[in-house]
């Protein structure tokens, strides 16, 4: 009430408005007087953290992720509380738009089994792999993105982007994931993508029996068969590509995607894996079975 008065006693003044609301003018007058209750003050405070970290995690968390994270950093808030005040700073977290396709089917060749048939799981780091390409429209033509995603931690291991669509864009994210995980064994891993002839050319299938890995394609050829790949897709396009566009052309294309990823991977709150980053989930997986591990290894010494 008291500021609806305020917006418009210029204009009417405070006697007359207070007879149409039927309120006492010392009513409006007392409450203009009185301190802010300790809600109210508690609330501009909490407005401040709602803001950065919505702001720090590239404005595209809603009141779930904004919570978690506040949350995570000690602050003790209800969720109500956060989704109220996100509410009345008018922020929001983002919504993703529709799939558009990038790759087409190879109906020639021979196609390796599904080994996922939609079970889209995995039990540790290097047990399965999903691949996808995506595009950007930029002022200088349409710029392609590959990506590599660890199902386990959702964490992206490999990308590239390109100006065309060649086989060699899906193969330059797939050594990029391969270097990333050059330290550890693939020889539980499978690699799973679409029907698109960049994940059937010789070249790209080889390189993966080389690295030890199984490959597997989608049986039914729709998103389905590559479905958290697509949902990173769609990710991707609406936290950065639609958000932070237009865009110029390659080069800041990539730039961009490389600050994404970074973030994506080591701050980014994912739900599929407890509302932590990949990297904490695959630190956390990593010091769990570090004892188990340490037991076998003692096993085994000789006596």
């Amino acid at each position: 009430m008291t500021a609806f008065i305020d917006a418009y006693r210029q204009g009417f003044g405070v006697e007359p408005i207070c007879r149409t609301l039927q309120v006492a003018p010392s009513t409006y007058y007392a409450s203009r007087c009185r301190p802010p209750s300790a809600r109210a003050r508690r609330d501009e405070e909490l407005k401040v953290e709602v803001r950065r970290v919505w702001t720090e995690n590239r404005r595209v968390y809603g009141a779930d992720k904004v919570w978690t994270q506040l949350r995570r950093e000690g602050v003790d808030v209800a969720r109500c509380t956060v989704e109220r005040l996100m509410r009345r700073l008018h922020i929001r977290g983002i919504v993703r738009g529709k799939k558009v396709y990038t790759t087409w089917p190879d109906t020639t060749s021979e196609r390796p089994a599904d080994l996922v048939d939609r079970q889209f799981r995995a039990v540790a780091p290097n047990h399965l792999w999903v691949a996808d390409l995506t595009y950007v429209k930029t002022h200088s033509g349409w710029v392609y993105v590959a990506f590599v995603i660890d199902v386990f931690s959702r964490r992206i291991v490999g990308w590239q982007a390109s100006r065309s669509l060649r086989t060699d864009l899906a193969l330059d994210a797939l050594e990029m994931a391969l270097w990333t995980r050059r330290h550890e064994p693939l020889d539980n891993l499978i690699h799973h993508s679409d029907r698109g002839v960049q994940y059937l050319a010789i070249r790209y299938t080889e390189r993966l029996a080389e690295a030890g890995a199984v490959t597997s394609v989608g049986s039914r050829g729709d998103s389905y068969d590559n479905a958290l790949a697509e949902s990173f897709n769609g990710l991707y396009k609406a936290e950065l590509i639609h958000l932070d566009g237009p865009w110029h052309g390659l080069e800041d294309v990539e730039h961009a995607t490389m600050l994404y990823i970074d973030w994506f991977n080591h701050h980014r709150l994912h739900g599929e894996i407890g509302m932590v980053p990949p990297e904490e989930y695959e630190a956390t997986f990593g010091h769990q079975q570090a004892p188990a591990l340490a037991g076998v290894s003692q096993e085994l010494e000789p006596l």
